[in-house]
Formats: structure tokens, sequence, C-alpha cells
């Protein structure tokens, strides 16, 4: 009898346990689903979430797997300033995002860095190359596609500044594909993942932008002339010109991609 009890006390404990576990998995899921379509439109108005935009026409035809994410926030300063730091973003000035997950815990540049040219198709970095460009207005990075969380996907970063006078709205558009067993699951963790980085990001440009203006040099962390001072990971300029660590990601994939897509020349 006691082994009998014994028994039913450790089945019961079991479903306690395994219910309780169940029951916190699935509030976490709820609450970070939440948080992702949140952050999915986070600023945007619902004009702007709907409107077209540069590079939605480049995931025509591809998996039914999707997912699209808008963001927007209002910068106090002319587009002209906003556009600079827009430009040398991923190109060596780092994301101004959380720079401990996604600049290897270098700090972003919070000035306008004397290196960093201006932005050309065919420059690649980590999240792709660029394959659209509006000097001063917008620019679209495309990711032709490698695997994410065991699903193949494919993406999309527009960024659009306008305004007039002393203000102006920072829009983002992020949106991806994905084919595979996991497509689904890759969709809904980069839409969680992205909604944390790119709010952090617009807040980033915001406040630089409304703090240090155009400045040229930044005295508490003055330029060193290294390549790699304020983005670890590789980006590759058009004419091939290599800045960050060398090897660190996949730039060197999204050029061979930029040249297949005949946007530059080998």
């Amino acid at each position: 009898r006691d082994r009998r009890d014994s028994w039913q006390y450790g089945r019961q404990m079991w479903l306690i346990v395994s219910t309780v576990a169940a029951t916190v998995l699935l509030i976490g899921y709820l609450l970070l689903s939440w948080f992702g379509r949140w952050g999915g439109h986070w600023g945007a108005t619902p004009e702007e979430f709907d409107m077209p935009l540069i590079g939605d026409q480049w995931l025509e035809g591809g998996p039914r797997v999707r997912v699209r994410m808008t963001r927007a926030v209002w910068v106090e300063a002319p587009p002209e300033q906003v556009w600079p730091w827009l430009a040398q973003m991923g190109r060596g000035a780092g994301w101004y995002s959380y720079d401990r997950l996604d600049n290897g815990g270098r700090l972003s540049a919070r000035h306008l860095v004397s290196w960093v040219p201006a932005p050309q198709l065919g420059d690649a970095g980590p999240i792709g190359y660029l394959r659209h460009i509006e000097s001063g207005r917008e620019l679209a990075w495309w990711l032709k596609g490698g695997r994410f969380f065991g699903a193949f996907l494919r993406g999309v970063m527009f960024y659009q500044v306008t305004g007039n006078g002393d203000r102006s709205r920072l829009l983002c558009r992020m949106q991806a594909d994905a084919r595979g067993l996991f497509a689904r699951w890759a969709c809904w963790l980069y839409r969680i993942i992205d909604s944390i980085m790119a709010r952090r990001q617009l807040l980033g440009i915001k406040r630089r932008v409304e703090r240090f203006g155009t400045r040229s040099e930044d005295p508490e962390h003055p330029e060193t002339g290294a390549r790699d001072q304020y983005q670890l990971y590789q980006a590759i300029y058009s004419t091939g010109q290599e800045v960050g660590v060398v090897g660190r990601e996949d730039a060197k994939i999204w050029r061979r991609a930029a040249i297949e897509d005949g946007v530059i020349n080998p």
C-alpha cells in the first residue's frame, strides 16, 4: 500500500508540475505574440502600415509564409540632418541599437564618421546588400536568402526619411518570407527579435540626431582610424573596400549576390 500511495503521489506531482509548466509556456507564448504584434506596427499609423513601399514587390511569388512590420518615429530635426545617420548605419558606424547584441559590444558611432563614404548600390553588410537608394530620402537592404532557425528566409529592410522644416518622419519596414519545415516558427521568432531591435534602432537615430546634429567628431570617443572601431561585423563597399572585422558575418556572401544580380561588377 505504501508503494501504491507513493506512486499515486508521484503521479499527482508530475501532473501538477507539467500543468504549471504548460501554463507558463502558454502565457509566455501569448505575451510574446502580443509583443510581436505591437512591435510590428510600433509608432506607425494605419496608413503608413498599409501604403506600398519599395521592396514590397521583391518578395512577390515567394513562399506564402510571410511577415511584414512597419515602424515610425518623429525626429525633431530636418530630413537633411537625419539622412547622414541613416546612410552610414551598418556601413561601418554600427546599428544604433543594442550594441552588446548586434554590434559585438562596440559602441555605435555618435558622430558622422569621416571615412564612411556615401552609400552606393551593392554595398554589402551583415544583413544583405543595398539594392535601392534615393539619396537624402530612402534606402533598402536586400537579404537574398539564408538559414534562420531551421528555415530558409529572405528579407527586405527599407528605411525612409521625409518631412518639411524642422521635423522629420523616420520610417522603417522590415519584411521577410520563409520556406521549410520551421518556416512559421522562423517568421514568428523574426518578428519578436526585430520588434526589440528595430524600435531601439529608430530611437537610437532619433537621440543621436536631436542631441548631436551632424557633428563630425565625438570628443568622448574620437576616431582612431581603425575600420572596426564602431562596427564589429564586416561590411564591404561597392568599391571592394572592407570595414569591420573581416570574416565576421556574411558580407562576402551578399557581395557575391549583388554581383550575381548585376547590381555591381566583379
